[in-house]
């Protein structure tokens, strides 16, 4: 579909136009259709990020629909990590690309609608967990294994003071995810971040010094990733999540 030149109301002159890519709609809920039909022109490439759309007004003419429709749709649509509204002289609503982070959490407030118990996240955590392990080991950079150290030291100190939380603990195993460097894991980690908090909580509750013998294991964890020893880290993590999931099958069991 060929692009006419941005005219005075669509953006800056000389820059790509987006102006001829809408059509007029005329149903009930009509906002919902503006954003099917941006969403489809997104994913067949006609929208790409960077893309500044028309203004407000020249879309209310080309959609035939009022400036409020036109606004709970761009608001729909920045809600889902596609749109991104800029104020002043260069503002105006722009495509985007949802990050890892924002597409994870709203696939993880499903995940929140689901029935899962802590025992099933944990045992979804040791396939995912350990098959990424591999990769992990062989991808983190230094500043991955930087990062990772700094979490293990704040965990550290925040044992010795009294302030380690299960946060910390979830905070470190999504960090090493992200060491492998592949934006569909990342996804997939963020997703699970809700559930993991809420498995390692429910851990925490029937053996409170999981806490202090998890915090030492991500220290021999990092180790064995700076040794690139897969094996090593293949172990650790099995004793790690093994004992959170023992501890979640028989919560009245000795520590």
């Amino acid at each position: 579909m060929a692009n006419a030149s941005v005219g005075p109301s669509d953006g800056t002159p000389g820059k790509r136009s987006t102006a001829g890519l809408f059509s007029p709609v005329s149903v009930d809920r009509i906002s919902e259709v503006i954003v099917e039909q941006m969403r489809l022109l997104i994913r067949e490439g006609k929208l790409v990020p960077g893309d500044r759309l028309p203004s407000e007004r020249s879309l209310c003419e080309r959609f035939g629909v009022s400036r409020v429709t036109v606004r709970e749709a761009l608001r729909v649509l920045e809600a889902g990590g596609l749109v991104e509204i800029r104020v002043g002289a260069r503002g105006g609503a722009f495509v985007t690309r949802p990050s890892s982070e924002r597409v994870g959490k709203g696939l993880a407030e499903l995940l929140t609608l689901t029935p899962m118990t802590a025992l099933d996240v944990t045992e979804a955590r040791m396939v995912v967990e350990l098959g990424i392990l591999p990769l992990v080991v062989e991808r983190a950079t230094e500043e991955d294994i930087a990062e990772l150290r700094v979490l293990v030291d704040q965990g550290l100190s925040a044992l010795e003071n009294g302030s380690y939380t299960m946060a910390m603990s979830a905070a470190f195993h999504v960090r090493v995810a992200s060491s492998v460097h592949n934006p569909a894991i990342e996804m997939l980690v963020h997703t699970f971040h809700g559930p993991l908090l809420m498995s390692l909580q429910q851990a925490q509750v029937a053996a409170p010094l999981m806490g202090l013998r998890g915090a030492h294991e991500h220290f021999e964890l990092v180790e064995a990733i700076e040794q690139r020893d897969v094996e090593r880290a293949r172990n650790v993590m099995t004793r790690h999540l093994q004992r959170t999931a023992d501890r979640l099958a028989n919560p009245d069991g000795e520590e």
